[in-house]
């Protein structure tokens, strides 16, 4: 037989309340391999449409997929999210995964933080095309109960997914880093797909060049 608990209206009230207390904080996880507008809009259309206290950009040492990137140091990423992010008051920088180095996956990071700060109530931000891979993050079913995920919408994606996903509508920006590292190795300008100092700080460290 399966049991259903049920929780009274006061130990819902006592839940709702708690949270009502604790900072809305997006986290927005990349490699950054440039940040780009892109980026951007999506923090700053999440944070509006929920409400979110701060949204931190947290890029990541060494990404843990399969398909491992090529990216340049963790100290250049940093720098130029840094630079990015610095005329928004929202934004700010979360440096927890370059710290410890290697792969991290999301699990190990966000409770890490959720001890850390558990006066942080945390929305996780992925597109629309990651929801479907949900049931193969690393200990997803615990991950879960540590944060909210929310997803960006796109197109061809659906919906639908096991999990509790709040959905956010934001303008389609069709900028990827790879079109961005594209444009810079073939000499192209890419005004306008990054911010200004970002711009900058590739031409001057000469990134991306082969």
């Amino acid at each position: 037989m399966v049991k259903i608990l049920e929780r009274t209206s006061t130990q819902v009230a006592t839940e709702m309340a708690a949270t009502a207390k604790k900072r809305r904080i997006g986290i927005l996880g990349g490699t950054f391999n440039p940040p780009h507008l892109g980026h951007l809009v999506i923090a700053d259309q999440v944070a509006t449409q929920l409400g979110l206290d701060r949204v931190l950009f947290m890029p990541d040492a060494e990404p843990p997929h399969v398909d491992r990137k090529i990216t340049i140091p963790a100290k250049d990423r940093v720098a130029m999210v840094k630079a990015a992010i610095a005329d928004n008051p929202r934004f700010d920088l979360e440096l927890t995964e370059v710290a410890r180095g290697g792969r991290s996956y999301s699990y190990d990071t966000m409770r890490q933080l959720t001890q850390a700060h558990p006066e942080n109530q945390y929305y996780f931000i992925i597109g629309g095309d990651m929801v479907a891979y949900l049931p193969k993050w690393y200990r997803i079913d615990e991950l879960v109960k540590l944060v909210q995920f929310v997803g960006v919408c796109r197109q061809g994606f659906t919906r639908e997914s096991p999990y509790p996903v709040l959905w956010v509508d934001v303008p389609q920006i069709g900028i990827s880093s790879t079109m961005v590292r594209d444009q810079v190795r073939r000499g192209q300008s890419v005004r306008y797909l990054v911010p200004t100092m970002v711009d900058l700080y590739i031409k001057e460290h000469l990134l991306y060049r082969d």
